[in-house]
C-alpha cells in the first residue's frame, strides 16, 4: 500500500455544485500559479486518467438510469483509487501543486447527502481508495440553486447531453447536495475556503488566488 504520510506537494482541491465555475476557476488558478513558476498538475473526479475517463462515461452518461446507488458509489471511488495512485500521489511527492475538480467531498455530499447512503461507508472506501491522502486546501464555489440548475441547463446545450445524468435529478436532491457541502465547510475550516460564485469569473478568480495565496 502506499505511504499515507502527507506528501510535500499541495494538494488542492475545488468542491461545488454543477455550473458553479469550479472547472473554469481551477483553469485560472493554475495559469496564475504557473505564471508564479509552481509546477501544476491539473486533474479531475471522476477521471483523471485513461480508467477514469472510461469509468466517468458510463457514470454520467444519462442513459445510464439502472445505475444503482451503492453502484455508483463504488465507481466514483474506482476512478479516484486509479487517479491517487497514477496521477495525485506521484504528482505532490514530487512537489508538484495538484489541482483536483472534485474528490471525496463531492461524494459525501452526492452520494451521501443527495442519495442517502452512509458518510461512513463514504469514509470507510475513502481510505481504501486514497489511503490517507486528504486535500490540503478545498475550494468551495457556493451559488444558489435556480443559478446551479440554469447554468447547467446552458452548459448542456452548449456541449450536449452526454455527461447530464445527475444534472437530471431533482431540485430536492441538489439542495441537499448544497446543504451537504455548506455543512463540511462549516465543520473544517480551516480547509474550506468559500467563495460565492454568482459573481463574474474575473471577480471569482481575484477572490480564489487572495484566499490561496498564503496556502499553496
Amino acid at each position: 500500500m502506499s505511504n499515507p504520510v502527507a506528501p510535500s506537494g499541495h494538494f488542492l482541491t475545488f468542491e461545488g455544485m454543477d455550473g458553479c465555475g469550479k472547472t473554469t476557476q481551477l483553469r485560472l488558478l493554475a495559469h496564475h500559479l504557473r505564471e508564479q513558476g509552481r509546477n501544476v498538475v491539473e486533474t479531475v473526479e471522476p477521471g483523471g486518467t485513461e480508467i477514469g475517463r472510461q469509468i466517468r462515461r458510463i457514470l454520467l452518461d444519462p442513459a445510464n438510469t439502472a445505475i444503482q446507488p451503492r453502484t455508483e458509489l463504488l465507481l466514483y471511488f474506482a476512478s479516484r483509487a486509479q487517479n491517487v495512485d497514477e496521477v495525485i500521489r506521484p504528482a505532490l511527492d514530487a512537489g508538484s501543486v495538484v489541482l483536483c475538480d472534485r474528490f471525496t467531498d463531492s461524494t459525501l455530499v452526492y452520494q451521501g447527502c443527495g442519495r442517502g447512503l452512509d458518510a461512513a461507508v463514504v469514509h470507510d472506501l475513502d481510505r481504501i481508495a486514497c489511503q490517507g491522502l486528504r486535500p490540503a486546501t478545498t475550494v468551495l464555489i457556493d451559488i444558489d440553486l435556480e443559478t446551479s440548475l440554469s447554468r447547467a441547463k446552458r452548459r448542456n446545450e452548449r456541449y450536449g447531453q452526454s455527461e447530464s445524468r445527475i444534472d437530471d435529478e431533482s431540485a430536492a436532491f441538489h439542495e441537499s447536495v448544497r446543504k451537504g457541502y455548506l455543512a463540511l465547510a462549516t465543520s473544517e475550516p480551516a480547509r474550506f475556503v468559500v467563495i460565492d460564485g454568482r459573481a463574474s469569473v474575473g471577480d471569482v478568480a481575484n477572490k480564489i488566488r487572495e484566499a490561496v495565496q498564503n496556502r499553496v
